[in-house]
């Protein structure tokens, strides 16, 4: 958890430009990267300071959560952003060694985010649920 001093540094509007530019991708075999499966990273909701951050494959594989104080972190300690949490891409490459690509949804855009919904629905099923 950040502390609130570390919070009150960071400003939210320029976190978030810089977010969307950096995002992670793993691809070997050099494939055009719109054929690389996404992951995705995504603010699940929660208490004030206290925000379930989840990545999700395309597949609907769960690949891994986090307790998180502000959504502006999220992407870096999900290892969407490039360089970060690179501990966590050792699993991304297990489930995807042909390459991936990583995507942060932040929570006002996950129930419009067609490729988000898709691994959500494609989640339920592997986990045996009605829709």
């Amino acid at each position: 958890m950040t502390t609130e001093v570390v919070a009150e540094q960071f400003d939210p509007a320029s976190m978030s430009a810089w977010c969307d530019r950096n995002y992670a991708a793993y691809n070997p075999r050099n494939k055009p990267v719109d054929e690389l499966p996404f992951i995705y990273g995504f603010n699940n909701g929660g208490q004030e300071k206290f925000l379930h951050a989840v990545l999700l494959s395309s597949d609907g594989v769960f690949l891994g959560d986090h307790c998180c104080s502000h959504e502006i972190y999220m992407p870096g300690d999900l290892g969407v952003l490039f360089g970060s949490r690179p501990d966590r891409h050792e699993r991304f490459r297990l489930h995807y060694p042909d390459g991936y690509r990583m995507e942060f949804v932040p929570y006002d855009r996950a129930l419009k985010h067609e490729g988000l919904i898709k691994a959500l629905e494609m989640n339920a099923k592997l986990r045996g649920e009605e829709q």
